[in-house]
C-alpha cells in the first residue's frame, strides 16, 4: 500500500512550499516527494476530516493568514480557492473543525487566536470572525515577554477550542459560538514551562500536552461538561544529565491510546512513553535519535506501523518502523530530503 502526506515548510531557503510524499508500507519507505503547493512559508497544514480541503498558515510579506485548497482525491493536486490575510506576523497554528464548518488558527509573534468560516456554497474561506489577543508573560524573559499564542485546535466533543499559549504559560477554552470566540476557562500551568502543542487520548477524557521551554509533557484530565482541564502529572522528555539547549515540539499518541511521542529539539530524539489504562499518566519507555537536527513534527502513518519524523535544520525526512507492542521505534531509511520541513500529516483514514 501507498499512502500520501503532506508536509508544511518554511520557504526561506529552498522550499516552495506545501510538499506532497508517499510511503509504500510494503517496500517500507519513503519516496515520490513533489511540490504540491507553491506558497510562503505554510508551516503549518491541516487537513478536512473527509480529506477534501488542506488549510495552511500562509506568509505574503507583510500579511500573514490562513489559505484555504481543495485537494484531487485522485491525485493529490492541491488548488488554491482563497486566502484571508491580514497585516502582520504570519499564524503557527491551524486546525479544522470535523464538520469543516470552522478553522481556527494561532498566531505566536501576535499572541493571538483567530476563527474562520467556512463558506459552503463557495467552499471558500470568509474574513476572519474573531480574534481573541491573550494577556499576560512569564518569568523566561526571553521567550514569554508576553503573550506567544502556539496552538488551537477543537477537543475531541468539538464542543470547545482548546488554546495553548507559550508565553503566558496558559491553556485556554474557549466556546466557539456561531464563529465567535467566548473564553469560558483557563488553566495556568507551572510558570516558565512554555507550553506548546497538545493531543487528546482517544477516550476524550485525558490530554497531554507538550511544553517547549521545560521539555515535559504534562498529563491533564479534560472536563467535556465544562471545557476545563486539571493538571495530573509532569514528566521531562529528556535526559536527566543533558544539560545543552532544547526545545520540546510536537505530541502524538497512537490511536490505541497506549502509547504518547514527544519530539526533542536540540537533545534530537523522539522520546516514546506508556500509557496507564486507568489513570492515563505516563511512564517512560525508550528515546530514539531522529537522525537529524531540531525535529519539528513527527507523523504516525495510517497503519501506525510507521513514523515519519521532519529535521527541520537538516532538511531531512526520517521513516521508523514502530513496535505497536512496545510503542518503541527502529530506523528505516534517513536520505529523504526536503527543505526546511516542519509540519508532518496523512491523510485522514
Amino acid at each position: 500500500m501507498k499512502y500520501t502526506g503532506y508536509i508544511g515548510t518554511y520557504t526561506k531557503g529552498d522550499s516552495k512550499g506545501i510538499y506532497s510524499f508517499t510511503l509504500d508500507t510494503d517496500e517500507k519507505k519513503l519516496g515520490e516527494v513533489s511540490v504540491a503547493a507553491a506558497i510562503g512559508s505554510p508551516t503549518y497544514l491541516n487537513l478536512s476530516k473527509d480529506n477534501r480541503f488542506v488549510y495552511a498558515v500562509a506568509n505574503a510579506g507583510e500579511a500573514g493568514g490562513v489559505v484555504a485548497y481543495s485537494r484531487n482525491t485522485e491525485t493529490g493536486e492541491l488548488k488554491e480557492l482563497n486566502r484571508q490575510l491580514l497585516q502582520g506576523a504570519s499564524p503557527c497554528h491551524v486546525s479544522v473543525n470535523d464538520e469543516n464548518q470552522f478553522v481556527v488558527s494561532a498566531n505566536y509573534h501576535n499572541g493571538t487566536i483567530q476563527s474562520y468560516e467556512m463558506n459552503a456554497e463557495s467552499e471558500t474561506l470568509y474574513p476572519s470572525l474573531s480574534i481573541k489577543k491573550h494577556e499576560g508573560d512569564g518569568p523566561n524573559k526571553e521567550r514569554q515577554d508576553g503573550p506567544h499564542a502556539h496552538y488551537a485546535g477543537f477537543t475531541p466533543d468539538q464542543k470547545y477550542v482548546a488554546a495553548i499559549d507559550l508565553g503566558t504559560d496558559k491553556l485556554y477554552t474557549y466556546e466557539l459560538n456561531k464563529g465567535e470566540l467566548n473564553e469560558i476557562h483557563s488553566l495556568h500551568l507551572t510558570a516558565g514551562s512554555g507550553p506548546r502543542h497538545m493531543t487528546f487520548h482517544p477516550n476524550g477524557k485525558i490530554a497531554y500536552l507538550m511544553t517547549e521551554l521545560s521539555n515535559e509533557v504534562v498529563v491533564l484530565a479534560y472536563n467535556e461538561e465544562n471545557g476545563s482541564f486539571k493538571e495530573l502529572q509532569y514528566i521531562s522528555t529528556i535526559p536527566d544529565d543533558f544539560t545543552e539547549n532544547n526545545q520540546g515540539s510536537a505530541i502524538h499518541i497512537s490511536s490505541d491510546g497506549r502509547f504518547v511521542y514527544a519530539a526533542n529539539r536540540g537533545h534530537d530524539s523522539i522520546a516514546v512513553f506508556s500509557t496507564n489504562s486507568d489513570t492515563g499518566e505516563l511512564t517512560f519507555v525508550d528515546r530514539t535519535s531522529t537522525e537529524g537536527n531540531w525535529p519539528r513534527d513527527f507523523a504516525l502513518d495510517p497503519t501506525e506501523k510507521f513514523l515519519i519524523a521532519s529535521n527541520q535544520e537538516s532538511s531531512s525526512l526520517v521513516l521508523f518502523e514502530r513496535n505497536p507492542e512496545t510503542g518503541t521505534l527502529t530506523l528505516l531509511q534517513s536520505d529523504v530530503t526536503v527543505p526546511d520541513p516542519v509540519c508532518v500529516k496523512f491523510l485522514n483514514q
